[in-house]
């Protein structure tokens, strides 16, 4: 059984921009449209957390620099 590995904030960040063109450039049949945009969504939602816990890291690791 293969373990579904977990994309990179590149990877998704990657297939955002992918969605984007798509839908700006393209032509799209409505339910396509629809599943992109769903798709896009939860991205930009995963995207965002994980610069939320990058901005904790670094707001602990200053905290910790300036304790110094």
């Amino acid at each position: 059984m293969t373990e579904k590995k977990e994309k990179s904030f590149e990877e998704k960040l990657a297939r955002l921009n992918e969605i984007v063109e798509k839908v700006e450039n393209e032509t799209l049949p409505l339910e396509t449209s629809t599943k992109l945009f769903e798709e896009g969504k939860g991205l930009i939602s995963e995207l965002e957390s994980t610069l939320k816990d990058a901005e904790k890291k670094i707001g602990k690791y200053n905290e910790i620099k300036n304790d110094k």
